[in-house]
């Protein structure tokens, strides 16, 4: 027998960090292409005739697929064939996806495809063809998500895994402000005759999506490699024992894991009372403050950057100090103490600078749960499994991005206010509460250590 490899890929600095910056590159590209026309919402009223009801309904395709099921399918797929097929695929879904959204907004008023006017007229063709090019980019948005997360548990397994993670959660989210960012200049720059342009800024991003399948090409050389190294050192079979193969019955794990219930609850609920918040919160600080548009929108920016900024901060201290249990803890209290001030505080009492603290110390409750949520998976779910378990984590929490801003919108409307909507996503921050303090007693109970360093 030849001699064994001591060391591997995983185990040199600078080649687990290309594999961080090749898959996270490939998110922040995926996330810049999601708003890419949110800040042309306007611009495709008066040049493609939509309203704001299907601009609404365009939005929601990214998650419809993937809501009924097809998250489901991706965690399967995942454990089946394994991450470089899986992320291949994912990239490919986007670039498709990103190509017959193009489609619909560049020529789907033409007279070729005109017969789209005759079905849901309400909907302009152009909208039903984006909405359904945004449905497939969806699907591998988010497959390309958690097969993320599954490649950074592998490469990082052992190593500065939080961290790793925690640096991916903000360069994806640091998309989202290239594309507010962008978008308006690449329209404005690139008019014709006085009209700013609506496929200028989609070209661009739809460019860098072929970018980060191409960026993923290279991922899966050096995870090819990675794997041969596994292989020659006694680690993984070229062939996979049949008990390490996945089947569909592998699934009973996950289902009957209180633990995984417990962490895949305690997401929705917590996103739950984030993301619909930063729909809303815009036109909540324009009302409670009696502010303009771009100022209320100037306020609420901060609280995404300074997310960014510490998620890895404190994914680094998980790696080398522990406590993640309890950073969910702390997340969810503060969360919960913010979301009561912008209901019982600022409509009675108007405080930009109430305001501005408040928006910055949600960012810090945003950057204390996500740090210690998603490299805990990884410890209370088997590897077998761990890409279904991700999967069906991210779906539990699509229903529930999809499902809260209808009823924050309702509840709005019933209102004429917003002191009940934000108590709600106060509520949520009780419940995400309660869900982690039985994550820490469960964990405590059964030491699967999530309080413990991830780096050995």
């Amino acid at each position: 027998m030849g001699e064994k490899i001591q060391k591997t890929l995983r185990d040199s600095v600078t080649a687990r960090w290309i594999v961080l910056i090749l898959v996270a590159s490939m998110m922040f590209f995926a996330y810049m292409f999601v708003d890419i026309l949110s800040p042309l919402a306007s611009l495709l009223e008066t040049s493609h005739g939509w309203d704001q009801g299907a601009f609404g309904t365009y939005a929601a395709g990214e998650y419809m697929l993937n809501v009924f099921g097809f998250l489901i399918l991706a965690g399967i797929i995942l454990d089946k064939i394994g991450v470089r097929r899986t992320g291949l695929l994912s990239a490919a879904l986007m670039v498709i996806g990103a190509g017959i959204k193009f489609f619909g907004i560049s020529w789907a008023e033409a007279d070729t495809v005109s017969w789209l006017n005759s079905w849901w007229p309400s909907m302009p063709g152009s909208a039903k063809i984006a909405m359904f090019g945004f449905m497939i980019f969806g699907c591998g948005a988010e497959m390309a998500g958690t097969t993320v997360s599954r490649i950074l548990a592998k490469w990082f397994k052992g190593k500065e895994m939080a961290l790793a993670m925690g640096l991916e959660m903000a360069i994806a989210r640091l998309g989202v402000f290239a594309a507010m960012w962008l978008s308006p200049k690449l329209s404005a720059h690139f008019a014709v005759d006085g009209i700013n342009s609506v496929t200028a800024p989609l070209i661009f991003a739809s460019a860098l999506l072929v970018i980060g399948l191409v960026n993923f090409f290279v991922f899966t050389v050096m995870d090819r490699k990675f794997d041969n190294q596994l292989i020659a050192n006694g680690e993984m079979t070229a062939e996979k024992d049949p008990e390490e193969e996945f089947h569909l019955s592998d699934l009973k794990q996950i289902f009957t894991s209180k633990m995984f219930w417990i962490i895949a609850l305690l997401c929705v609920m917590y996103y739950s009372a984030i993301f619909p918040f930063q729909r809303f919160a815009t036109n909540f600080l324009e009302e409670s403050l009696s502010l303009s548009n771009d100022a209320a929108a100037g306020l609420i920016q901060w609280f995404p950057i300074l997310a960014m900024v510490l998620t890895p901060i404190l994914g680094a201290y998980i790696d080398y100090k522990g406590k993640g249990a309890t950073m969910m803890v702390i997340g969810s209290i503060i969360m919960i103490i913010c979301h009561c001030v912008f209901a019982f505080v600022l409509p009675y009492y108007p405080s930009k600078t109430i305001a501005i603290i408040t928006i910055l110390v949600l960012g810090v409750s945003f950057s204390f749960v996500p740090a210690a949520m998603w490299p805990s998976v990884p410890k209370i779910i088997n590897e077998k499994v761990l890409g279904s378990a991700y999967c069906l984590i991210f779906w539990v929490q699509n229903i529930g991005l999809c499902l809260v801003p209808m009823l924050i919108g309702k509840l709005r409307v019933a209102t004429n206010g917003y002191v009940v909507p934000m108590a709600v996503f106060a509520s949520f921050g009780v419940i995400a509460l309660l869900l982690s303090l039985a994550l820490k007693v469960e964990d405590k109970r059964k030491g699967y250590g999530l309080e413990l360093p991830n780096k050995k």
